[in-house]
């Protein structure tokens, strides 16, 4: 199921553990201590770390992965936070494309049924309410944007591959332009080889003597017959 169970309990303090994260230097591992030293000791703010490796912030191991880096840029943490709540609750998405703007008891009646009633009534309060928190902190605006260019701005291997099946084609044509060419230019010559008549003089000496002009015949046909 394409749809995190994991919720947070204490939502009100999303905002803070968000930014928190944001301020610190980024951990080798996200621990149960490292969210200890950021001030929050509370066993609720453990759920947190379920969270973000639900976004895809960590790998199941707590090692921070490259969307949790990507976060740390002020400037584009909103655009991250909401792509992984797209993968995080893609089911939820599918169904509503625009989820990010439903109310929380219709996000609360979507879960129940995507999770086919698998959880409780409190559970299900909890995960409406987290999805509606995190939906304050992403910006799915700039997501559709970037989604959108992405998708109309070719590819550089995609151009470069046209690219070279263009010069291929161009390169092909004028192989086989120059072909026809030669060929053309072979049978020209043939033809004209076919055409030519040779004419040859031959002077006989003023001579009686048969035996003279016997021997120039003879020459003549050892040597052009």
């Amino acid at each position: 199921m394409a749809i995190t169970s994991s919720y947070l309990v204490a939502v009100g303090k999303l905002g803070e553990l968000l930014d928190a994260i944001r301020k610190a230097q980024a951990p080798e591992r996200f621990t149960i201590k490292f969210l200890e030293d950021l001030g929050y000791k509370s066993t609720n703010d453990r759920l947190f770390i379920g969270m973000l490796k639900s976004l895809g912030f960590l790998d199941q191991s707590g090692k921070p992965q490259q969307r949790y880096f990507d976060y740390l840029d002020e400037t584009q943490s909103k655009l991250v936070l909401a792509e992984g709540m797209q993968e995080a609750y893609e089911d939820l998405f599918r169904v509503n494309t625009s989820a990010h703007k439903m109310a929380q008891a219709e996000v609360k009646s979507k879960l129940k049924s995507l999770t086919q009633g698998q959880h409780s009534d409190s559970i299900l309060n909890n995960m409406a309410r987290t999805f509606v928190e995190l939906v304050k902190f992403s910006d799915f605006a700039a997501s559709k944007r970037v989604n959108t260019e992405t998708k109309q701005k070719p590819d550089k291997a995609d151009k470069a591959d046209k690219a070279d099946k263009a010069d291929k084609a161009d390169g092909e044509g004028t192989l086989n332009g120059t072909d026809s060419q030669n060929t053309d230019s072979r049978e020209r010559v043939g033809r004209l080889i076919d055409s030519l008549a040779y004419r040859i003089e031959v002077v006989l000496p003023s001579t009686r003597d048969k035996a003279v002009y016997d021997a120039i015949f003879t020459s003549l046909k050892e040597h052009l017959l």
